[in-house]
């Protein structure tokens, strides 16, 4: 007879545990009297904390479960996000940059602006100020919203940066006071699973046994329940992302009133990249790079020279990790989400995306009773498979197309680290310019959007030549952009600096939902 899936327990905290969480209880409204989400929080085994930039998805998932946005600014020292910036990735001139802006391109995808920005060159702007407000509105230090607007509303778009751990602070209280989630804090001892493989309860240091009928692995990357206990395999990706450890460490501003940049800077290095975040209190630095092209010493000199002056007052600390993602991420009555399930260097932030993403199909597709699980973890499976294939070409994307001369960027560019199908896409781009035919499925988290700013903030070229009877709305072009141009004076003149705007949320905070 099926078995209705009553209670849920979450083993692990930080964001992956906190929003699944808070996700799952807002879609299944567990109580005392019917379902029970229970989460088991380590004392030993704190959040890694660096985990600091979000995707615009990051406000439809608060707004769902009920956390005010003024809180978020207020409580975790958030900031908004409206792009990334890519320094030096191309040929690390003293003009090498380019943005990746969350605002798709101006008219997108009613018309491809590409092939009429490439020919005409628009008096050699780049691409992304040509078809997008959004590199103007965050090179003039502009925030994507006014005091006036409501929570979660926007005038640019926008995700955020933030504390992760106060993140997980406000997520953790708002899930035990306002969701009915069970908080237990103790240290997992075993796995006691049932005669058909199914996990049956968690045997726990001072808790004793905690049963569930499902559970969700957020147990960061020990994924201590589908790796260790369900056995499911790791796939390596370091083939393909050769970045493998972090040099992180975070720097207070000379002065309080320091403008906040509204986006991630990404600035290339000889061996990999360091990332740049303006929280409202200080900054969030890391250098991502490749344990087989560098040294900690070194990497520990090319990051103080990134700093700068004082830059001998502080210790970064060195986090390593594994590319790559679980053979699946759903077996029997246990998924895992976040870190449990894999891992990608943290370029164009997907750690939190993927949480989110996960979150948001099991709670959707929450099977109803133990006999619905069969089917509904194929699909979760074959969903996320794709996604991290989609989000490892897209990673990769960054390293192929840049011109630098270093071992670590000639590695990348050599074919064999390539995917059939980003091999594929590159060669298909010489000849059109990327739409959303290139992505017919629904779990491509990255779009023709986002490879036209990446492909062509790098200078890809595309020969438009014969391709004259698919791009040939010239006149439209033109006006859309100029249309592109009349809202970005508009933008430019009326809104807020970004720390003027977070220094009036902090006192006055936003109208409400």
């Amino acid at each position: 007879m099926p078995k209705a899936i009553k209670d849920i327990v979450i083993l692990g905290g930080g964001a992956a545990g906190w929003i699944s969480a808070g996700v799952l209880a807002n879609k299944l409204s567990p109580s005392s009297t019917s379902n029970t989400i229970t989460l088991i929080e380590s004392k030993a085994v704190g959040t890694i904390g660096v985990g600091e930039g979000t995707w615009p998805t990051m406000r439809a998932t608060l707004k769902k479960i009920g956390i005010s946005e003024n809180d978020l600014i207020t409580q975790c020292d958030a900031t908004f996000k409206q792009a990334s910036k890519f320094v030096s990735w191309t040929n690390n001139s003293n003009q090498d940059f380019y943005y990746h802006p969350f605002n798709t391109p101006k008219a997108y995808p009613h018309i491809n602006l590409a092939p009429y920005w490439q020919s005409e060159k628009w008096s050699e702007k780049s691409f992304s100020s040509t078809v997008s407000c959004q590199e103007a509105v965050c090179e003039h230090g502009l925030a994507p919203k006014t005091l006036n607007t409501a929570e979660y509303k926007d005038i640019a778009n926008y995700g955020y940066h933030l504390d992760a751990k106060k993140f997980c602070a406000l997520l953790k209280k708002h899930c035990t006071e306002n969701l009915n989630v069970r908080y237990i804090q103790d240290d997992m001892k075993d796995v006691i699973k049932d005669n058909t493989g199914n996990i049956q309860s968690l045997l726990c240091y001072e808790s004793g046994e905690i049963k569930g009928d499902f559970f969700v692995d957020c147990s960061g990357f020990n994924s201590l329940l589908l790796g260790k206990a369900m056995d499911v395999d790791f796939v390596d990706k370091s083939n393909q992302i050769f970045c493998d450890s972090a040099l992180v460490l975070q720097k207070p501003y000379s002065d309080p009133d320091s403008p906040i940049p509204c986006y991630t800077q990404s600035t290339a290095q000889e061996s990999g990249w360091i990332w740049d975040i303006g929280l409202s209190n200080r900054r969030g630095i890391g250098y991502v790079f490749s344990s087989h092209h560098t040294t900690d010493s070194i990497a520990e000199k090319t990051l103080n020279h990134y700093l700068g002056e004082q830059s001998e007052k502080l210790t970064p600390r060195k986090i390593t990790f594994k590319t790559g993602h679980r053979e699946i991420f759903w077996k029997k009555n246990c998924v895992a989400i976040g870190l449990a399930a894999g891992f990608i260097e943290p370029l164009e932030a997907s750690a939190l995306m993927f949480i989110e993403t996960s979150a948001a199909m099991l709670a959707d597709q929450f099977p109803a009773n133990n006999n619905a699980i069969k089917n509904t973890a194929q699909r979760f499976n074959n969903a996320f498979i794709e996604r991290w294939n989609g989000v490892i070409d897209f990673i990769k994307l960054h390293y192929v197309l840049s011109k630098r001369d270093e071992p670590f960027w000639v590695d990348n560019r050599d074919p064999n680290s390539m995917s059939t199908s980003l091999k594929n896409r590159l060669e298909a781009w010489q000849y059109e310019a990327p739409s959303d035919y290139d992505f017919p499925s629904q779990f491509d988290v990255f779009r023709a959007a986002s490879y036209q700013y990446v492909l062509y903030g790098m200078g890809f070229h595309t020969d438009f030549s014969n391709s004259g009877h698919l791009y040939n709305e010239k006149s439209r072009a033109d006006k859309v952009i100029a249309m592109k141009m009349k809202e970005q004076y508009n933008l430019c003149a009326n809104l807020p600096q970004h720390r003027a705007l977070i220094n009036r949320i902090k006192q006055y905070g936003f109208s409400r939902i």
